[in-house]
């Protein structure tokens, strides 16, 4: 259990203590800042975990699966929760969590024909503003321009998400078609 997998773990178990602070009412406003600290925390040991285990050569199978498990996992609970909390609307949610689902599956076929798809610059781009994205919509600033900010960090994630989508099919569809004939 080398420190990139227990990074992965920790990020797991950090999002029950997430959603508490985020769902509970007993903080108040204080309980929105608690859940944006440990949901940073938490996206921070992603960006941490896979720069140490490539470093190191410390990449494992473990953490193959694991880490974008685990960062799946963040990211559809507060995408969820905040949908819940009536912050984002589900359509949106549905779109960013089928790409999640569509990708994983394309991961699957390619890996059971051993071939590793790695992260594209607009999967990246994708992470990086659906959290900052979460990040503002738990903080709730009550400005008129922060309710723009928010507004334009939801399209643009969402873009990202269908371009991400679009150009992940168009640079693997082969290996998905290649046991087509099976």
């Amino acid at each position: 259990m080398n420190l990139p997998n227990k990074l992965t773990i920790l990020r797991t178990i950090m999002i029950p203590f997430f959603l508490f602070f985020l769902y509970s009412g007993i903080f108040g406003k204080n309980g929105d800042y608690i859940a944006v600290a440990i949901f940073i925390i938490a996206s921070l040991t992603d960006l941490l975990d896979g720069k140490i285990a490539r470093k190191y050569n410390m990449v494992t199978n473990f953490g193959r699966f694991m880490d974008p498990l685990a960062d799946k996992l963040l990211v559809c609970s507060a995408l969820i929760a905040l949908t819940d909390l009536g912050r984002l609307a589900g359509w949106i949610v549905i779109i960013i969590i089928a790409r999640e689902f569509i990708i994983s599956g394309f991961r699957l076929i390619a890996s059971d024909r051993g071939v590793v798809i790695a992260a594209s610059y607009w999967g990246k781009f994708k992470t990086t503003f659906q959290m900052i994205m979460i990040i503002m919509l738990i903080i709730g600033l009550p400005y008129d321009w922060a309710q723009i900010l928010n507004l334009i960090l939801i399209y643009v994630a969402l873009a990202l998400t269908i371009i991400s989508l679009i150009d992940y099919i168009a640079k693997n569809y082969k290996v998905f078609l290649e046991g087509a004939d099976s």
